[in-house]
């Protein structure tokens, strides 16, 4: 392993419903420093990858892998008490909706100064601090007053940046961003890219983004690993090089405002079912 991979992920397997469902099959992704997208459809095992790397799917899932390696460590030999440390400190996930990810019967302050007490270690006049200063580094105005606010109190575009730096605030060494725009308006989604982009290139970690928006992706991240019922069925660094007929099926589904058609079209399903009948997915 070389000395810059944060993860390494060999033949990742998930199942349920006592092993007859496969979730994920057979997954390999590795990463350093740097961005990877992971794209599908609902239901391609996307987000379930992403929960498997925290360990955070319900007891009844299966969980089986080669070698799932984080920082030098087996993620699969790992007590729950250790890896409950990881989290938040040097693993963060950023869910797509913050009015389900925060608490609504306290205040943004008390939230992210609780994250700043159990991750840093502050007493709790330094948490709170720490808490207005990670606020303002996400560029929210007024982070004072923003503290003493309840969730619901704040737009949505403003809870994904205290979610972002709340999972920030610990200078994590891998952070994976589920679906962190799909429920923003199209104004602020690409000011949350930008963001989140920043702080990852600032501390110097790995960035898994998983989303359904190819084209955003592609934009976004480095290398882009495509899943089609739990398997990456290609790996790329950019759209030109797709030749998957799934990968292509994707690119053919987003809407091009320089290329505008009457009707869009959609992955080829019987191609996809006889490609898949002769092992060639």
């Amino acid at each position: 392993m070389q000395n810059d991979q944060i993860l390494d992920v060999c033949n990742l397997t998930v199942r349920f419903a006592n092993g007859a469902v496969r979730a994920v099959d057979g997954v390999d992704l590795s990463l350093g420093r740097g961005k990877l997208g992971i794209v599908g459809e609902s239901g391609s095992g996307k987000s379930t990858v992403g929960r498997a790397l925290m360990r955070l799917l319900p007891p009844f899932a299966s969980v089986t892998a080669d070698r799932l390696s984080f920082d030098g460590q087996d993620l699969l030999d790992l007590s729950e008490r250790r890896m409950h440390k990881l989290r938040g400190a040097r693993m963060s996930l950023i869910m797509q909706d913050p009015r389900y990810s925060l608490n609504p019967v306290k205040t943004i302050g008390i939230q992210v100064a609780e994250a700043a007490r159990l991750h840093l270690g502050h007493r709790r006049k330094e948490a709170r601090d720490a808490a207005e200063a990670i606020l303002e580094r996400v560029r929210i105005r007024e982070p004072r007053r923003v503290l003493d606010a309840y969730p619901h109190q704040i737009s949505g575009g403003m809870g994904q940046r205290v979610m972002i730096g709340m999972m920030l605030l610990a200078k994590p060494r891998l952070v994976i961003a589920d679906e962190p725009t799909s429920a923003l308006d199209v104004s602020v989604r690409g000011e949350v890219l930008d963001l989140l982009d920043e702080m990852v290139e600032q501390e110097g970690a790995a960035l898994i983004l998983i989303s359904h928006d190819i084209r955003m992706v592609s934009a976004f991240c480095e290398r882009i690993a495509v899943m089609y019922k739990g398997r990456v069925v290609e790996e790329l660094a950019h759209l030109g090089e797709a030749e998957h007929i799934y990968t292509r099926g994707l690119i053919s589904a987003m809407p091009d405002p320089r290329l505008p058609v009457r009707r869009l079209k959609v992955p080829d399903r019987a191609a996809l079912a006889k490609l898949e009948s002769e092992g060639g997915i």
